[in-house]
């Protein structure tokens, strides 16, 4: 059961043209989406943010498993749910998923990320000055580190939104606490 009611996806009063184009980009509108149209701020503001992150340097894949990581360091199964099967439709294996739930991916560069990712949300954004080297040593550019930051706190928000809306799962599930 929900904590934070969703709008009606047919009649949601200011938020009606944002869920208009998440369903005309996606085909549907996901829970979140239509959870997060009680505040069309809030809703445009994540949809503007997600946008601009989506024009990024880093692959669509990566991206993917970032918030895979995110959310099996979060424990938020909305999120593993959705990212999962986001991350299979850009070319994700079933088993690289379940290995990004833990931070881990048979990518050595990836695996580095993924790393880094757990390091940051675990320790709430203060890490190690040497895991940047590490980044670095792996071939990660800033431009590519400004972006996995920002990833990653556009994925804890989705995932602590989720944990309090108490979202219901509209993916298939995964359940992070498995992974």
């Amino acid at each position: 059961m929900q904590n934070i009611d969703r709008v009606d996806i047919n009649n949601a009063g200011p938020a009606q043209p944002l869920i208009d184009a998440v369903k005309k980009q996606m085909g549907t509108v996901p829970h979140i989406f239509a959870t997060m149209g009680n505040s069309p701020a809030v809703l445009e503001g994540y949809l503007a943010f997600s946008g601009a992150l989506a024009s990024g340097e880093l692959s669509a894949a990566l991206k993917e498993q970032i918030a895979l990581t995110v959310a099996g360091q979060n424990q938020c199964d909305y999120c593993a749910s959705a990212h999962s099967f986001l991350a299979q439709h850009a070319g994700v294996s079933e088993s690289e998923i379940q290995n990004n739930l833990s931070a881990k991916s048979s990518d050595e560069k990836t695996s580095v990320i993924l790393g880094f990712v757990q390091e940051v949300v675990s320790k709430q954004g203060v890490i190690d000055p040497l895991s940047v080297q590490s980044l670095r040593d792996a071939g990660v550019t800033d431009s590519e580190l400004v972006e996995i930051i920002a990833h990653v706190g556009v994925n804890i928000f989705t995932n602590y939104f989720n944990h309090i809306a108490g979202t219901e799962i509209d993916f298939p599930v995964v359940n992070t606490k498995a992974a």
